[in-house]
């Protein structure tokens, strides 16, 4: 028999540390070889972790809830001598090829612009994963200082020391926004350092007024990852960008009519089911397309206009809300959003995303409306300059005007859509230009439809 260690895998290059949220294996259980063991929340994902080996679990180390440096090893699974040898083998193959490979517990990602691949190199006990080097650095120095290559190459030509600058990222990682605002704001690397830990700085939100005590009977639970990840967010979003929203109704009807023609059609041919939300995407990208500054970022006096139409759109879950990504949506007709849209959702509540896959939007669409909303103002997704709300799609009397100019009641699918936009940047004249746009769109839908 031999013991194989699980290790808290680094879900992306700019991630540090993770949480264990949940074990799905108790002491004793008999594990199948890449069968889900573990659940983690990291500042990117929730994922569910696979056994690195078939065997049975013998250690658990790290429990539910708690927050661990990557590389940690979390539990162990006693396994046959043989397996042992053939996995030892293989990892020394790899090892041999690849100086950083992936872990075997490690779930796959694709390379990521300026964050590198996914790496887990050897496993470290707790204890040890936040002891002092020899040279009195901490983990979490460590760990700020090991920026991109990106970050390292930008201050070595400004003549900058990462060590003194506190980042926006994990254990107070320097990223690539980071340091270009610190360049661009001319400030010293002590004002910076210090501007990013007081009240109100970037990373740390600001709570105005006395600290809530809990009453006898209340209960209190401490935020999860994602719920803590997500107030940060939020609370960033209102303080970095100028929020403005505008509303308008429009009419879906036509789009009802082709969505009801084709869909019986539509589900058996792909196995896919036809929602109003692809054709609502597919009406934002040509939107994008007429507006490109709704498709951009603001970089402190330039603005960025991305090339890809990703867009995000967001899935709510019963632990929280995460934002999966159609990359290239421009490329994909509503049959292809349809599809894509699906597996990402799908995959979304089943834990079963990888980071690259909530990463890189460039706009985002949230949906409150399946929950009966009619309208809502949603906060802008950073470093987007626009998010796309919309509400609940239903019937309503509307006022029409006849071939003969006479005005009647008819029964229409109607919805209210609301685009928060970045003041900065986006004008209300080009957002409400972007509206009307979409509402022409949707509203002259083609019968080709889907």
């Amino acid at each position: 028999m031999a013991l194989v260690d699980i290790i808290m895998p680094q879900m992306g290059e700019s991630i540090a540390e993770g949480t264990l949220s949940k074990w799905l294996k108790k002491v004793g259980d008999e594990i199948k070889r890449d069968e889900p063991i573990f659940e983690i929340s990291t500042d990117k994902v929730d994922a569910e972790i696979p056994a690195p080996s078939a065997g049975v679990l013998s250690e658990i180390i790290v429990k539910e809830g708690e927050t661990v440096a990557v590389q940690t090893v979390v539990a162990r699974i006693e396994t046959d001598a043989e397996s042992a040898e053939k996995k030892s083998a293989a990892e020394s193959a790899e090892k041999q090829s690849a100086p950083a490979a992936v872990g075997a517990a490690a779930a796959p990602a694709a390379a990521q612009s300026d964050r590198g691949s996914p790496s887990v190199i050897s496993a470290a006990p707790p204890t040890s994963a936040r002891s002092v080097s020899p040279n009195g650095d901490s983990f979490e120095e460590r760990v700020r200082t090991r920026s991109s290559p990106l970050v390292r190459k930008i201050a070595a030509e400004h003549g900058l020391d990462i060590a003194a600058l506190q980042g926006t990222g994990i254990a107070g990682r320097v990223t690539k926004k980071d340091i270009l605002g610190f360049i661009e704001s001319g400030a010293t690397a002590g004002e910076r350092a210090a501007s990013m830990h007081a009240p109100g700085g970037v990373g740390i939100p600001e709570q105005h007024g006395p600290i809530p005590e809990p009453w006898p009977g209340d209960r209190v639970e401490q935020m999860s990852k994602m719920r803590a990840l997500i107030s940060d967010h939020m609370v960033a979003s209102r303080r970095t960008s100028a929020h403005v929203t505008s509303w308008m109704e429009i009419d879906l009807t036509r789009v009802a009519r082709i969505r009801a023609r084709k869909r019986a059609e539509f589900e058996t041919a792909t196995g896919q089911k036809l929602t109003f939300l692809p054709f609502i995407i597919a009406s934002v990208v040509k939107g994008i397309q007429a507006y490109p500054i709704m498709n951009s970022s603001v970089a402190g006096r330039s603005i960025i206009y991305r090339k890809p139409i990703n867009i995000g759109v967001a899935v709510a879950l019963d632990w929280g809300l995460i934002v999966p990504v159609i990359r290239n949506a421009e490329d994909l007709s509503v049959a292809g959003i349809t599809r894509t849209l699906n597996d990402l959702a799908s995959r979304a509540r089943a834990k079963k995303l990888s980071p690259e896959e909530v990463q890189d939007g460039t706009f985002t669409i949230t949906n409150p409306g399946v929950f009966g909303s009619l309208m809502g103002a949603p906060i802008i997704n950073q470093p987007q300059v626009a998010i796309l709300g919309v509400g609940a799609i239903e019937k309503r009397p509307k006022v029409m005007t006849g071939a003969d100019g006479e005005d009647t009641i008819a029964i229409r699918t109607c919805a209210y859509f609301s685009l928060s936009f970045d003041h900065r940047i986006v004008d209300g004249a080009d957002a409400d230009k972007f509206l009307a746009y979409m509402k022409k769109q949707l509203e002259s839908y083609p019968e080709s439809g889907a």
